[in-house]
């Protein structure tokens, strides 16, 4: 009997195994994602007040914002993932198969931001949520936030909207 348990459970494994995800070659430097996502210029205005211009993928359907930057290991530096999102709501974001450390710049629709979350742990599955309703969450590299002064006076500027 213990047998026959210990078989079905290394089948399932196997199973559950083959099921997950993977990453395409080209996805494990993050050239893939030009395939899945479209691309835009984002400016940040951070808090004293310069301007940063970054290249952002968007993640605007459910299964993009699934997606998000996982199975990326390397990211430009200055490159990253916004998440749109239609309607204001707190956003939870996770690190599943996400192997690079990131900022989450959350911001409100009208570019503000809310909150920040520093140099999180790749391949975690904590929650990192907004503090407030937000449309947008803004992913870039560890340590880009505090290098930048990108702080709770910054304001995201989507290039397309052409409005500040």
């Amino acid at each position: 009997m213990t047998r026959q348990l210990l078989i079905i459970v290394a089948a399932l494994a196997t199973l559950g195994a083959a099921c997950e995800p993977r990453p395409a070659a080209d996805e494990k430097s993050g050239s893939g994602l030009d395939a899945i996502f479209e691309k835009e210029a984002l400016i940040i205005v951070s808090d004293d007040g310069k301007r940063h211009r970054f290249d952002v993928y968007i993640a605007a359907n459910y299964q993009q914002q699934r997606r998000g930057l996982m199975f990326v290991r390397k990211l430009p530096e200055t490159t990253g993932m916004l998440f749109v999102y239609e309607n204001a709501g707190v956003r939870s974001m996770w690190m599943k198969n996400t192997y690079i450390s990131l900022d989450m710049i959350f911001a409100r629709a009208d570019g503000s931001v809310s909150s920040i979350i520093h140099d999180t742990v790749p391949q975690t599955l904590e929650s990192q949520s907004s503090i407030e309703p937000v449309n947008f969450v803004l992913e870039l590299n560890a340590g880009t936030a505090r290098r930048l002064q990108i702080g709770r006076r910054s304001r995201l500027i989507r290039e397309t909207s052409g409005s500040e």
